[in-house]
């Protein structure tokens, strides 16, 4: 198989994916094979890439947004998928099961839990593997670009409006509009929400105005209205005070990134009283993911997308990284 693949950490400017030629992948005990399709990008890869996140396996194989179809079958599979049936892989891939977390279905807080693209290899090559248990079947409403991106954007959007406490009919903040943002925006307006967007990129504050935001600005000080909820995408600290100034009292915000640079010092009356809430985000249980797709389809939700060949990843996350993509950037296996 063909395989973008990062030998160590190194800023993406750097190029350091390389494409390689690899043995194609093997599924063991209750694992399928994919023949992948396309693999959505997300600021979790660069995390990875660029030692943000600190390494767990290397060399490895970005990506988890991973759409593709099951080309084999592994030992002791309880046959939930079946060969030429087309699956999604995402971040989450496996927990122990036995743990008060998972008992008590929060899975997303299970110490042993394991991460595609991470501590096994993902998505950014022709083939890859998952455990069956941690695959979803993709609702035929989508095609493969439009469901690369809700595999983690979308699922982790939907876990953070869960933390957000948001209501049907509620004002919703909004802070940074990449990929997980505009999945969201459109969940909440179908619950006949408004929704105010920050965002400093002038082309991401353009699709928010015509995804239908009911303002957009690039200075959260400027916002015009207290909010019921709302949610940090972007992963600065600096955005938190200023997010919970602007909500209403009992109004909870929502920190979706799996990293964040320092949260600067909190005024208690100012940003927390009134039982202002803050509830972190923590990856996701697999429910979240069957709930998303399910919602998504009956939406249905609509990604935008820029595609990109699988050997071009390493320009694809530096346009990421830089704001230059519109909504989600997937890249294409043909290779």
């Amino acid at each position: 198989m063909k395989a973008m693949l990062l030998n160590e950490s190194a800023p993406i400017e750097t190029a350091p994916l390389a494409l390689t030629d690899l043995p194609d992948p093997q599924p063991r005990i209750g694992q399928i094979r994919l023949s992948v399709l396309c693999c959505a990008i997300c600021r979790t890869d660069l995390h990875v890439i660029e030692g943000e996140l600190p390494p767990q396996k290397m060399p490895i194989i970005p990506g988890h947004q991973v759409v593709g179809i099951v080309d084999e079958v592994g030992p002791g599979c309880k046959k939930r998928f079946a060969v030429g049936q087309r699956v999604g892989v995402a971040w989450l891939r496996h927990t122990c099961g036995c743990c008060p977390f998972c008992l008590a279905e929060r899975e997303n807080l299970c110490e042993s839990s394991l991460y595609t693209g991470y501590h096994e290899d993902g998505g950014y090559a022709t083939q890859t593997i998952v455990p069956e248990n941690f695959a979803y079947t993709i609702p035929d409403a989508f095609t493969d670009t439009d469901a690369a991106p809700l595999l983690c954007a979308g699922i982790i959007g939907y876990a953070a409006l869960r933390r957000s406490q948001l209501q049907n009919g509620d004002k919703l903040g909004i802070y940074g509009f990449g990929s997980s943002a505009h999945v969201v925006i459109q969940i909440a307006l179908h619950r006949s929400c408004d929704v105010y967007v920050v965002t400093r990129s002038r082309s991401h504050r353009q699709l928010a105005r015509q995804m239908g935001a009911k303002w957009v600005g690039e200075n959260a000080a400027d916002m015009p209205v207290k909010v019921d909820a709302a949610i940090v995408f972007a992963p600065a600290g600096d955005l938190v005070p200023p997010a919970l100034a602007a909500l209403q009292k009992g109004g909870t915000l929502a920190l979706a990134g799996i990293y964040m640079t320092p949260i600067p010092q909190l005024d208690y009356e100012k940003h927390l009283f009134y039982e202002r809430n803050i509830h972190s985000v923590t990856a996701n249980t697999r429910a979240d993911g069957l709930a998303l797709l399910a919602e998504a389809a009956q939406i249905p939700i609509r990604p935008h997308v820029t595609c990109y060949d699988l050997h071009d990843a390493n320009y694809a996350l530096q346009d990421l990284k830089a704001d230059k993509i519109n909504g989600t950037g997937v890249l294409m296996m043909s290779d």
